[in-house]
């Protein structure tokens, strides 16, 4: 990540730990999660888990007991990047969550549940999977994106510290949040089913295509009864 200037203290750290820390290096690194950076609103550590490969090779996976097709990505690995940043699971103000494509699916209920956390640890999951006492003894939750595997957890991780950073007090504008989709009121968590009306700019006509008249008029109320309408 790029270097900060800024040194007071941070909302939230998030700390990601993956196999491919390059992968992280461009969309960290812009628009609003820089940004976020920068206003030291969140403190984003990369950790390479490679580092805690065992061997000269740093091995991190192994064949799984009993047979089976691919390789499995060690605990005693996962372990021993957990103590390097000191992260344990069932501590309060903290959570461990664990990119999984038979997890909990993220929704932006869990995302303001993770916003308000002091700390968020998220271990990119591997498509051949983890040795399972990982998810007995290292982690609070899995979680995933949707009903579709990826190959590594890497971009899910992504798509979670961007919903949960944009979510900090101060990130974006409030009024954005309240407006934009999924959110019916950025006040409360019962945010899930609202939608978004659709936005027009200028020019008023291209192509044919013509922007609705009513939103030409200066009409606030026939305009919010538009837009309510059409949600």
């Amino acid at each position: 990540m790029k270097t900060l200037k800024i040194s007071k203290a941070y909302p939230l750290r998030i700390d990601i730990i993956t196999l491919f820390p390059k992968m992280f290096a461009g969309p960290m690194n812009e628009s609003i999660m820089w940004r976020a950076q920068d206003k030291k609103f969140i403190d984003l550590n990369i950790v390479d888990l490679r580092q805690f490969g065992i061997t000269e090779r740093r091995t991190v996976d192994d064949r799984p007991y009993g047979g089976g097709a691919g390789m499995i990505l060690r605990v005693d690995v996962i372990d021993n990047a957990l103590k390097s940043i000191k992260a344990k699971p069932k501590i309060k103000g903290q959570k461990i969550v664990m990119t999984d494509a038979g997890g909990e699916i993220f929704t932006q209920k869990k995302a303001y549940e993770y916003s308000e956390l002091e700390r968020l640890v998220i271990i990119c999951g591997h498509y051949e999977g983890i040795d399972h006492r990982v998810h007995e003894n290292l982690i609070d939750d899995t979680t995933s994106i949707g009903n579709y595997v990826l190959t590594g957890g890497e971009i899910p991780a992504m798509v979670i510290a961007d919903a949960v950073t944009r979510l900090i007090p101060n990130v974006i504008k409030p009024k954005s949040l309240e407006e934009e989709s999924h959110n019916i009121n950025v006040g409360s968590h019962s945010n899930i089913d609202g939608g978004e009306y659709p936005q027009y700019t200028r020019p008023p006509l291209y192509n044919g295509w013509q922007v609705p008249e009513v939103l030409l008029t200066g009409n606030h109320g026939k305009i919010k009864k538009w837009r309510d309408k059409t949600k």
